[in-house]
């Protein structure tokens, strides 16, 4: 991915849901008002059919259920 000054992007995003493991950085979409926008999380718990994900690692209450797929979805009503 590339920066918009044409540096690279100072993170690396696994997109890879079969290699899904806790601490990856993920980029996730979410439902409703804010369909279409990127934002980035960090995998916290990962399950067979879902996974658990947060914005900012160092709140422990920001905890979202997504999908388990490249590009996790997030329930817009499950924002934290």
């Amino acid at each position: 991915m590339q920066g918009m000054d044409g540096n690279s992007c100072p993170f690396e995003f696994n997109f890879d849901p079969a290699t899904f493991k806790v601490g990856d950085t993920v980029s996730y979409r979410v439902t409703g008002g804010l369909e279409g926008f990127p934002f980035m999380g960090v995998l916290l718990e990962v399950h067979d059919d879902h996974v658990v994900l947060t914005s900012d690692p160092n709140d422990p209450n920001s905890r979202m259920r997504a999908t388990r797929e490249s590009r996790p979805v997030v329930d817009e009503a499950d924002i934290c």
